[in-house]
């Protein structure tokens, strides 16, 4: 089994988050597909409001989709921790994922004993299936 983690706030689980399960899936033969949710607080610090619905609703809905096998909630702060407690095989970055933890990830997990491998995924019609369009 090849633990693979992906991250996001999936508001809404729309077609492009569905392709970003399916690619980050499609890395290993036998994957175990974990989802960090982002926190509420951290999702307000980020992007500057928070989300529809709340962390728990989002984990929730996520631990309930059929291409999910494990969702949890990320650290409300820094984000290594719950990385490191999940052991991921390999990192599946979204293509707009970027800044506060993805330009120093690669470091920071080897800081934390983990040799992660990283992989950038491919958008999906990012011009439709944007939960910032679909609000």
């Amino acid at each position: 089994m090849t633990r693979i983690m992906v991250f996001g706030t999936f508001d809404i689980v729309h077609p492009g988050h569905e392709s970003l399960f399916n690619q980050a899936r499609s890395l290993a033969p036998d994957p175990f597909l974990i989802v960090s949710v982002a926190r509420d607080n951290v999702v307000n610090r980020i992007k500057g409001f928070y989300p529809r619905n709340d962390e728990q609703a989002r984990q929730d809905m996520l631990a309930n989709h059929p291409l999910v096998d494990e969702a949890l909630l990320g650290d409300t702060e820094g984000y290594v921790d719950h990385i490191v407690g999940a052991k991921p095989d390999i990192i599946a970055l979204g293509y707009d994922q970027e800044g506060e933890y993805v330009d120093t990830l690669e470091r920071d997990l080897v800081a934390a004993g983990l040799y992660t491998r990283l992989v950038r995924l491919a958008s999906h019609k990012p011009d439709v299936y944007k939960t910032s369009k679909l609000r």
